[in-house]
């Protein structure tokens, strides 16, 4: 019996050796940022048991098998599509502003096709009006419907919403409805998935959530874009769930969600068409073929002081492009620049093209919530704070509800909106997307939105906050070390 129960010990002592120098040869193999392979180092070693388990659920298993394959290859099968819309000369704009000139070449170089010119677009800010507008624009639908949504609660005026998508699809429209697996784990235990469905809609149920698998993927890539194409002409698109904002997240105390979201009519649906076709295949295994530009379009019906990009990020996309976006965009900034995100763990090279901005002397601010729906992303994004303050960075804290709007504004020009948060599972992880818009009018429009912001929120003092307990600093600086884990 001591003979077996010896043989247990040292099987059991050999696996876990073999498991921790396993993990730890990959975090050595994949060149990641040096604090990300840190903390999964000492993540491990330290607290071993509890590192393993979290490695095989976070560490580097992107797609299931099948979706990882399809991703592998689909940007090169979207370029086709890519190709034959650059063949749509007169939708393109051929100069840009001086401030986006650079994010634009990285966009063109790197996507292929340069800036689109809009017919018309408008930023919207009050949830109510942005679902009364989309259900208006649903009941006028003559050819399609796409839709694709992080979270879809249902009730309140998101019910309006379905029953204006099952009366397209109940007259011939053609509608598909892809929503993330946990984030509409709501949706899908109602009863609008079975009435959506035998109405004709095609719904689909993005990365599955499915415990017997939970070791041949990773949980925590979620589909976090929101998007909307109507006729291949309409396109909404920005940080907005779909939720009746008196409902979603009630009891948690923090006030309604305060989003952006953008609309837009052009042939910019095309490009986004072809990003939303690319994860249908993603998941389904199916390839739909996106609708371009109709070419009877006249060029007096664009406008050619408006240039707009789209880029779209996650596995089978280019790598890092948001990232480097997001860069460009900071270093191009000469006067100003105002961020608007709800959790903000950027990574180090976003954090000093930031503090190098204010430093420079551009006037420097960066909006966040002042309560949080995260506890974890809250006390991270704290440790951040004293670097960016002793930058001349100002942080003001929304008071008025919780400010979920992703946006970036460049010298009153150059406008980033879209899904991306200010951390790492945003920039590396996600299924993202964002709209680069080169527009003084859209540039202006979103001032006055971030300027209303500014004067619902309280200014960050740098006195106060380095009078802080020290025992405060100790818990920001547990949280910082597990925030390239975050």
């Amino acid at each position: 019996m001591n003979i077996f129960y010896n043989l247990i010990k040292y099987f059991l002592f050999l696996t876990y050796w073999l498991l921790i120098a396993n993990i730890s040869f990959r975090v050595l193999m994949k060149r990641r940022n040096i604090p990300a392979s840190m903390s999964w180092l000492l993540t491990i070693y330290i607290i071993p048991f509890i590192g393993i388990s979290i490695w095989f659920f976070f560490g580097e298993l992107y797609l299931g098998k099948r979706q990882k394959k399809i991703a592998n290859r689909i940007w090169s099968i979207s370029n086709t599509c890519l190709n034959e819309l650059k063949s749509y000369k007169h939708i393109f704009q051929t100069h840009n502003s001086e401030v986006a000139n650079s994010l634009f070449q990285l966009c063109k170089h790197r996507q292929g096709i340069s800036g689109i010119k809009s017919n018309q677009i408008k930023l919207l800010s009050n949830t109510k009006d942005i679902m009364q507008m989309l259900i208006r624009d649903i009941y006028l639908a003559r050819k399609n419907i796409e839709m694709v949504f992080y979270i879809w609660k249902p009730g309140g005026i998101a019910d309006d919403v379905a029953l204006a998508l099952i009366d397209s699809a109940q007259r011939g429209i053609h509608c598909r409805l892809m929503l993330d697996s946990i984030g509409s784990i709501e949706f899908f235990q109602s009863p609008w998935l079975d009435i959506m469905k035998q109405s004709g809609i095609q719904v689909v149920e993005a990365l599955q959530f499915n415990l017997s698998r939970i070791f041949l993927r990773r949980i925590d890539v979620r589909q976090h874009r929101k998007i909307v194409l109507i006729d291949n002409y309409i396109v909404y698109s920005g940080s907005m769930n779909l939720v009746d904002p008196d409902l979603f997240k009630k009891s948690s105390g923090l006030g309604r969600w305060i989003d952006l979201m953008t609309r837009i009519e052009g042939p910019i649906a095309a490009a986004i068409g072809i990003i939303y076709s690319c994860d249908w295949e993603i998941e389904t295994g199916l390839k739909i073929l996106p609708q371009l530009p109709d070419k009877k379009i006249s060029k007096n019906k664009f406008n050619i002081n408006s240039s707009v990009q789209v880029i779209a990020s996650g596995p089978g996309f280019p790598k890092n492009m948001i990232h480097q976006a997001l860069l460009i965009a900071i270093y191009s900034a000469k006067t100003e620049l105002i961020m608007t995100t709800p959790y903000l763990v950027p990574s180090e090279d976003l954090l000093q093209a930031i503090c190098t901005a204010a430093q420079r002397g551009v006037n420097v601010s960066i909006i966040i919530p002042l309560c949080h729906d995260s506890i974890l992303v809250k006390w991270a994004s704290r440790v951040f704070f004293t670097e960016l303050l002793e930058a001349g960075v100002k942080i003001y804290q929304f008071k008025k509800g919780l400010l979920h709007s992703k946006s970036i504004l460049v010298d009153q020009q150059l406008s980033l909106i879209g899904t991306v948060n200010l951390d790492m599972r945003s920039l590396w992880l996600n299924f993202e997307i964002t709209l680069v818009i080169d527009d003084s009018d859209f540039g202006y429009n979103l001032l006055t939105i971030q300027n209303e912001y500014i004067s619902d929120s309280q200014l960050l003092d740098k006195k106060i906050w380095s009078m802080r307990s020290y025992w405060t600093r100790i818990l920001e600086k547990i949280f910082y070390f597990l925030s390239p884990l975050l």
